[in-house]
């Protein structure tokens, strides 16, 4: 259902590995290479996050700032009755891609330090962290992402619910308190 969305979760990833391990054959220029396996990285992260993560499996994640300046990761699955056999294998393929490029990545970790090629440490740490960034933020919204995405953006656009934001709050022994709106 959604084949250019398969080919481009896969593309950039792939794309970041292969530069990877053959820049050298192609220019001597550490730069230009660094530069363009890191831009390779950064297109997948957002276009993982951003696109084929809600269109191949239902999921997102993103982090938001409230107005006290606090910081609020949020996780959400979307809930689909059935799943055509098209859409098990584009999941198939965001699963399987979404794990194995960090393993990927780490195993360019060990082979970087164990060739003492230093100098590329610092793009295979970026690689490890904006996989494993994606990784984490979909396995926390595959295992615990509880909310519809209609749920959550109607509590972020829609006005109507706030009254009952502000009047049910929960206690700091994880009990519900319905009513108070006053501060402690």
């Amino acid at each position: 259902r959604h084949p250019l969305a398969t080919f481009f979760h896969l593309f950039f990833r792939v794309s970041a590995i292969v530069t990877y391990l053959f820049c050298d054959w192609f220019s001597n220029s550490f730069v230009a290479c660094f530069v363009t396996i890191l831009l390779l990285l950064s297109f997948d992260f957002w276009s993982v996050k951003n696109v084929t993560g809600r269109l191949l499996v239902g999921l997102r994640w993103w982090n938001q700032i409230d107005e006290d300046g606090k910081s609020h990761w949020v996780f959400e699955a979307k809930r689909v009755p059935t799943i055509a056999s098209s859409t098990e294998a584009e999941a198939r393929i965001f699963w399987l891609g979404l794990i194995i490029c960090p393993v990927i990545w780490t195993m360019f970790l060990f082979s970087t330090l164990f060739s003492l090629k230093l100098k590329w440490l610092a793009l295979v740490i970026a690689g490890i962290s904006l996989q494993a960034a994606n990784l984490y933020g979909y396995i926390h919204c595959k295992l615990g992402g509880q909310k519809t995405i209609s749920r959550v953006t109607s509590r972020l656009f829609g006005t109507a619910d706030v009254p009952k934001r502000q009047s049910r709050r929960i206690s700091e022994d994880g009990t519900e308190e319905h009513g108070k709106t006053g501060t402690r």
